[in-house]
């Protein structure tokens, strides 16, 4: 199960380490209130999939609530089929809403499901995946205490330990589980390649946003960190 978030992008790569990682399944939601799929620059997900040199299924749903389900279980029964799938590792970090319906799914399937980040303490996994390497910006935000200066901020230790101390003060979960926010992987151990945004837009609405990527590709690692240019 593969969002191109931190925490899917982390997964999948302790599957490639633990298993043999044969695709990554991706879902497109049609509306940003899925409560099950990222909404923010999904398509985007296709160039970290080439990055990783991994195949990648996806699939199109309404993002409506529980029937986004069904679209789920197609997709991933023909990733069973194609793939011959034995398992699933989820990206769920502390959302019972999300893992309890994937391991439904999988078990309807006959699939094992692997959640090996469940019950991890947030902090310590956002210190992890920065020293690790993992290179993860911020594409939405929908917290009290999160504003539009955090959309296409880079999580390295210093945006962490303000993301932490603002969790504590307005009480949200600093791993973003919640539906505080969502991220985009640009670099890590699994790539190859490097994410290089080209252009964003910020999309504001008075408490919350999301940053859009209009423009990005790949670049060979060598040639360094870029900046995000954002429009308006």
């Amino acid at each position: 199960m593969f969002s191109g978030g931190k925490d899917s992008t982390y997964a999948a790569w302790l599957a490639s380490k633990n298993d043999e990682l044969a695709c990554l399944v991706t879902l497109f939601p049609r509306s940003e209130m899925s409560y099950m799929f990222h909404f923010p620059n999904i398509r985007w997900t296709a160039l970290q999939a080439e990055a990783m040199g991994v195949p990648q299924l996806t699939a199109a749903t309404e993002g409506v609530k529980e029937e986004e389900l069904a679209d789920l279980k197609r997709a991933m029964t023909e990733a069973k089929s194609k793939f011959r799938l034995e398992g699933i590792y989820t990206g769920a970090l502390a959302s019972v809403y999300q893992k309890s319906r994937v391991e439904k799914v999988c078990e309807d399937l006959g699939l094992d499901c692997f959640s090996p980040l469940w019950g991890m303490d947030p902090e310590g996994h956002l210190r992890r995946l920065a020293s690790e390497g993992f290179s993860v910006i911020v594409v939405s935000v929908s917290a009290l205490g999160l504003d539009q200066s955090w959309l296409g901020r880079e999580l390295d230790h210093d945006a962490i330990g303000e993301l932490v101390a603002l969790g504590r003060k307005y009480r949200f979960h600093v791993g973003l589980e919640g539906g505080e926010g969502e991220t985009f992987v640009l670099d890590g151990p699994p790539f190859s390649r490097r994410v290089v945004v080209r252009s964003a837009a910020r999309h504001w609405r008075g408490d919350s946003g999301y940053l859009e990527i209009t423009s990005a590709g790949l670049e060979a690692k060598a040639r360094g960190t870029e900046g995000v240019a954002l429009s308006r």
